[in-house]
């Protein structure tokens, strides 16, 4: 069960100056498949992995060659605060099944947040999103300091984090100074790795004459990519979906954005999907030749292969509680 938590600061090619950093816990309460961590917590750059922990191992695990090279002196203690927020979390859940009368079954509690830094503004962002079964329960608006929630069950422990105005303006001070400290950090540990550039590799593909249309676009890095459809030169949403993005195996991205009608209609008009990277602007025209059938060896390639200790201490140690 995934909780789907997106973060939109900027639209179009203005994400290409964007550093984002992301911590993301997940807390499972209840007898899962074997092996499953009853906690696990994964840190992110730029949609590269930097770390991860769980609650079997109780070790934060890093995950790049130059961070555990570099960072060893605060792995220690970073460790021992993944240990403290699973316990939070722990009861965390155990609170939120109260309210909800839920006393038994499988529930999982996420929580993602982090920093968005403009490297040519200096200007940042912050999100903080917290997620039960699936479903979005509490977030943060950073600007107005404010937590809101979507759902009546969430709404005292909104009141009571909006009244503490010292844990609120510790999460300003994380994202306006001290995580942001923290990402040039790590831009300069790993600046060969988080500054590469890969082109992304875009197919128009289509299981049969009758199926929706899929602008795929693979094998890109960084992450940052937007998909858009034109119809005659003029952006088109309607009957439009975007995808998940999605790692490949290499570390580098994929996503896909797919139009639903039906080919009578898009013959009679020009479109086009555009997809902007960081690299440049890629533009596929709908036509019938540039569509690859799911029955070529090309296709398959695509859809097989290729497919599918310092203040921020104090923010992860202060987790809220919902006790």
């Amino acid at each position: 069960m995934l909780l789907k938590l997106i973060v939109i600061i900027l639209l179009g090619l203005k994400c290409i100056y964007l550093h984002t950093f992301t911590i993301t816990y997940t807390e499972i309460n209840g007898e899962t498949i074997a092996r499953i961590p009853e906690v696990s917590a994964v840190a992110t750059l730029d949609g590269l992995q930097i770390d991860y922990y769980d609650s079997v191992r109780k070790k934060l695990i890093p995950k790049q060659d130059w961070v555990a090279i570099e960072s060893r002196n605060i792995w220690k203690d970073y460790t021992e605060i993944r240990e403290q927020v699973r316990q939070i979390n722990k009861i965390n859940i155990t609170v939120l099944m109260q309210q909800l009368n839920q006393s038994r079954g499988v529930h999982v509690y996420q929580r993602m947040y982090g920093c968005v830094w403009d490297y040519k503004t200096n200007d940042s962002d912050g999100f903080d999103q917290h997620g039960y079964d699936g479903e979005d329960f509490i977030t943060l608006d950073l600007k107005k300091l404010r937590y809101n929630s979507p759902v009546p069950q969430g709404i005292p422990i909104v009141q009571k984090w909006n009244n503490d105005s010292q844990q609120l303006q510790l999460l300003k001070q994380y994202c306006e100074q001290d995580r942001i400290d923290w990402i040039k950090y790590f831009l300069k540990l790993g600046k060969d790795a988080l500054e590469r550039k890969v082109s992304p590799l875009v197919s128009l593909v289509q299981k049969n004459s009758s199926s929706p249309v899929v602008c795929h676009a693979t094998g890109f890095y960084p992450s940052e990519v937007n998909i858009t459809w034109l119809r005659n030169g003029e952006e088109h949403y309607e009957d439009v979906e975007l995808g998940e993005l999605l790692p490949n195996e290499d570390r580098t991205f994929q996503k896909t954005s797919t139009l639903s009608i039906y080919p009578d209609e898009w013959k009679k008009d020009q479109y086009v999907c555009v997809v902007e990277h960081k690299t440049g602007t890629i533009q596929k025209n709908l036509t019938e030749d540039e569509i690859r059938s799911n029955k070529s060896n090309e296709c398959k390639m695509f859809w097989g292969e290729r497919n599918f200790s310092r203040s921020f201490t104090n923010v992860e140690n202060n987790h809220y509680s919902w006790k």
